[in-house]
């Protein structure tokens, strides 16, 4: 399967606890997990500029993108927003990870504000997994602990799931609906909320599993046809803004 990495690079990564949690840097660790996993992965930059690798032969061979991204979802542009989601609608699939609630591309596609309660304290996150049988949590137990993540609390603003699979909780209290499948077109997409850059979450085993679970649900069933029309633009009442 061919996966694209949109990942940004911020200074956040660059201090002192993004380089102990991803010395390797977290793009290539979300890649190499990826790999590991039997696909073929390209990594594009998000920066300042926008994620200008991110080219059009690149999206056309895409069957799955992962999108994390963080403080420069402003930078992306409008004009590249409007073709991956057209890609996602025609049936590419999508996994958002983390701080690309934020990003244009989720709140594109879900027509939302996408927004939530956050707290960045590094505590105790507990995943408790709400549908034993759905293909993502294959091989994971009821619930993943994550030692220090950063809190994401309801409400959030999000339309109801068509699967909801993650409930998040935290140690102050708060829950999340963490591990959302969405619908959208002919194609899936799937909203995990851990992840932030500081924190070494992508090295858990239960973690990776769950992304790479994730990144075979949401891949599409045949391949994508260029000229076939997307089932939202026959269906206006689907949420695109």
């Amino acid at each position: 399967m061919n996966v694209t990495v949109v990942c940004e690079d911020n200074a956040s990564m660059h201090s002192p606890e993004g380089i102990k949690a991803y010395p390797e840097g977290m793009g290539v660790c979300l890649r190499q997990l990826l790999e590991e996993d039997g696909n073929a992965v390209t990594l594009v930059r998000a920066d300042e500029n926008g994620a200008e690798g991110l080219t059009d032969d690149i999206l056309a061979a895409t069957d799955v993108m992962f999108w994390w991204g963080h403080w420069y979802h402003g930078a992306v542009s409008d004009e590249l927003i409007a073709k991956v989601a057209e890609r996602a609608l025609r049936g590419m699939g999508m996994v958002f990870l983390h701080s690309a609630h934020d990003s244009k591309m989720l709140k594109k596609l879900l027509g939302t504000s996408c927004s939530l309660k956050w707290r960045e304290d590094g505590e105790l996150e507990r995943l408790w997994c709400v549908d034993m049988s759905h293909p993502i949590a294959r091989g994971l137990g009821e619930f993943i602990d994550i030692p220090r993540e950063e809190m994401y609390g309801e409400p959030f603003d999000i339309p109801a799931p068509d699967e909801l699979v993650y409930v998040g909780w935290f140690r102050g209290g708060e829950v999340l609906r963490g591990g959302c499948v969405f619908r959208r077109g002919r194609g899936k997409l799937f909203y995990f909320n851990p992840g932030h850059e500081t924190y070494p979450t992508y090295k858990l085993p239960a973690v990776r599993r769950l992304l790479c679970n994730a990144c075979g649900y949401v891949a599409p069933q045949a391949p994508l046809r260029p000229d076939l029309a997307c089932r939202h633009c026959e269906e206006p009442s689907i949420p695109l803004q």
